[in-house]
């Protein structure tokens, strides 16, 4: 029996592929219209259901794994919220691709809306705990994700291809469906559409919500997941893209730091080195002084100016290119086709550019969205595809069609790295785990030196870890590569590994790396590596999860580390500012009389929780103390922002008195509580408490009590 749940999916085209191929499934579930059957006063008449089409959302597995989030959830949980199932898995640029529109509807919804991850892991390595934690670190993601390394989810909900999204309703309800990217805008008209009816119904809980995130507890490292990194062999210098720290930084091959670039805040701003800012950048290349860089997640190329500390962009919007080819979006059905595809630099769109090379006077991109080389003279003067029909696959054949997407070219899946002997560009092809070799001769085909092309079907799920002759060799992901002397060195990211590639004859070997990951220089280890640069007989390698710099002897295979002296990571965090308190629930008390014999005023503080609730031990536990004007009784220096040495819902708290008179107290605090059981989903409540106080030789010595029942919403 097909699962109902299909046909809630509409398909888009921007999926990144399919476990059961290309196969496109096409029904629409659209909200009904919103409509007024009758004269009443809209705010009161009846509003019709918006999704006619709904199925029940089943459980999730009981034995599932829970990430970036205090424990499990259960659907009970989330009643009275809206819940996105995000089906990803990290390696996928669809999917990359997909994060920001979430964290946008995550931003705009944050009491209605629920966001929650299903990983459902392409790659072997991509399936453990550890790996997929790393990725939510490195994506900066701020919901909870589900291990779902046995597609189990997947296939309760008939999911058969990276990105797919499904949205429930408050009552549980699958109601909406879209394989492929999906974009803000398609869920926010969905909410928009169905808040108003939920709520109506009293069925909607905007009850405030938290959830304990894997970033709450992560140190502050010199480099933080770094992503490429470039020797320059006519000067003793390297560059690093420190991509999560939004910033490129400039280091002597032995780790003398020289410069950093960029203040490390995530924007498009050109200007000079401290102000100008980038998002998530990865490849480099260095032509004179002038250092061109893949600002990856603005779609944008940056040109730095080494001499006269600058930066600037040379190409792209800052959009993401929702086409692999320039124009095409502009040309009418009857309009004949262009004879090549290029647009003007600034004005044309990228998507997801991951790594460049410069040869003879173009700089060539590996765009990793559309599954194409690109290729931009340094003048400025046009940029288009080079290579590749903007099909996802790995495929050998002429450089490019003509027409788009037609069959018998050339095919990439995620090109992420560059390097060349100057006759060939060598590709790390990271979703079909293959290097391949793009010509600089136009007259040549693209050819691939190891790898999947080969085979008749499932050239994209074909990986693993085996050297040997070139029909032999399996790699997993690989995303950095580098040429000297014939020889490859890539960076085979998923398997742990620096291997050696014969260029000619695909051989391959290991020269560094056990398998596992880890940092031990005496063992070789690393940890997803991703970038990688030779010179002088030592590779420089991007040890991306370990959030350092590794150096390899090409020798002996030895494995050393980079001390990058007086590199800090991101500056301290503001000082905390007081919450507004804004929906906080209000509680006056009457005059207090307070004995100044005392010395001190003493307030027990008590959240009366619901039975079956209890505070979150995971989250913060600060209260705020303010008192009316500059002096009074209270010393003043005591009050401020206070921390609990762990959360509690009761707790004292001491406030010295220097002298009799009267005042006017206020303690307000955040809390967050959850069901007995777990602490996947934490509500958030707020109460201030507001306490005129006199202080004299006659009043009181029992504490003030400040207490507030919580109720279950």
């Amino acid at each position: 029996m097909r699962n109902p749940l299909l046909i809630l999916l509409v398909w888009t085209g921007l999926a990144c592929h399919s476990l059961a191929g290309y196969s496109r499934i096409s029904a629409a579930a659209e909200p009904a219209p919103q409509q007024n059957a009758t004269a009443q006063d809209p705010q009161t008449a009846p509003l019709p259901h918006p999704f006619p089409r709904r199925f029940p959302a089943p459980e999730f597995p009981a034995e599932s794994e829970w990430l970036n989030v205090g424990g499990p959830l259960r659907n009970r949980d989330l009643r009275g919220k809206f819940v996105l199932l995000d089906f990803w898995t990290y390696c996928c640029i669809n999917c990359m691709h997909v994060l920001p529109e979430l964290k946008k509807l995550e931003r705009a919804y944050p009491n209605e809306l629920v966001v929650i991850g299903i990983h459902s892991a392409k790659f072997e390595a991509e399936k453990g705990k550890k790996n997929i934690e790393e990725a939510i670190l490195r994506y900066e993601i701020e919901h909870p994700v589900v291990n779902d390394s046995d597609h189990e989810i997947w296939q309760m909900y008939g999911v058969n291809s990276w990105p797919t999204v499904l949205l429930i309703d408050p009552e549980g309800n699958a109601i909406w469906g879209k394989p492929g990217e999906v974009k803000f805008r398609e869920v926010d008209v969905l909410l928009e559409t169905g808040i108003p009816y939920y709520r109506q119904q009293g069925l909607l809980d905007s009850t405030s919500i938290r959830f304990d995130l894997l970033a709450h507890r992560q140190e502050n490292t010199p480099l933080r997941f770094p992503g490429k990194v470039l020797a320059d062999t006519n000067s003793d210098r390297l560059f690093i893209a420190d991509s999560n720290h939004n910033r490129i930084v400039v280091t002597t091959r032995n780790g003398r730091l020289l410069e950093t670039i960029g203040s490390g805040a995530i924007g498009r701003a050109n200007g000079g080195f401290r102000t100008a800012t980038f998002d998530h950048p990865q490849g480099l290349v260095l032509i004179d002084e002038s250092l061109y860089v893949a600002d990856t997640e603005n779609h944008l190329l940056r040109k730095i100016d080494l001499r006269s500390k600058r930066v600037q962009t040379v190409a792209g919007t800052g959009v993401q290119a929702e086409r692999p080819w320039p124009g095409l979006e502009k040309l009418k059905q009857t309009d004949p086709l262009p004879k090549r595809w290029v647009g003007a630099p600034l004005k044309t769109a990228l998507n997801s550019p991951w790594a460049l090379w410069v040869h003879r006077g173009d700089l060539y991109i590996a765009m990793a969205g559309p599954h194409q080389i690109w290729k931009m003279p340094l003048d400025g003067s046009e940029i288009g595809p080079y290579a590749g029909n903007g099909r996802e696959d790995i495929v050998d054949g002429p450089l490019l069609p003509r027409k788009p997407y037609d069959l018998g070219y050339s095919s990439f899946a995620q090109p992420s790295g560059l390097a060349s002997d100057g006759r060939w560009l060598y590709v790390a092809d990271s979703e079909g785990s293959s290097i391949r070799a793009v010509p600089f001769d136009l007259k040549k085909n693209v050819r691939t030196v190891t790898g999947t092309a080969h085979l008749p079907q499932g050239r994209l799920f074909t990986f693993g870890d085996q050297d040997g002759e070139r029909e032999d060799v399996l790699i997993q992901h690989a995303l950095g590569v580098v040429y000297h002397d014939g020889d490859l060195y890539i960076a085979d990211t998923y398997n742990n590994k620096i291997k050696i590639i014969n260029a000619k004859t695909g051989q391959t070997r290991t020269l560094a790396g056990t398998g596992n990951p880890g940092s031990s220089d005496k063992s070789g280890e690393f940890d997803e590596p991703a970038g990688i640069t030779y010179v002088d007989g030592t590779l420089y390698v991007a040890d991306t999860n370990n959030h350092l710099i590794r150096t390899v002897d090409v020798a002996t295979g030895r494995v050393g580390t980079l001390k990058i002296e007086g590199l800090t990571g991101r500056p301290p965090t503001k000082k905390p500012q007081r919450p507004r308190f804004a929906r906080a629930k209000q509680v006056k008390l009457k005059t207090v009389n307070v004995n100044a014999d005392l010395g001190a005023v003493r307030l027990d503080v008590e959240l009366q929780l619901p039975a079956g609730w209890k505070i979150n031990k995971l989250a913060p536990a600060d209260y705020w103390l303010e008192a009316a004007g500059q002096q009074g009784p209270i010393d003043r220096a005591a009050l401020g922002r206070q921390s609990l040495p762990e959360p509690a819902s009761s707790f004292t708290v001491t406030l010295p008195l220097q002298g009799v008179g009267t005042d006017s107290l206020t303690l307000g605090m955040q809390y967050f509580y959850c069901q007995e059981g777990g602490e996947g989903l934490c509500k958030i409540g707020s109460v201030v408490w507001t306490v005129p106080i006199k202080v004299d030789g006659s009043g009181s010595s029992k504490p003030v009590r400040l207490t507030h029942q919580v109720r279950a919403k």
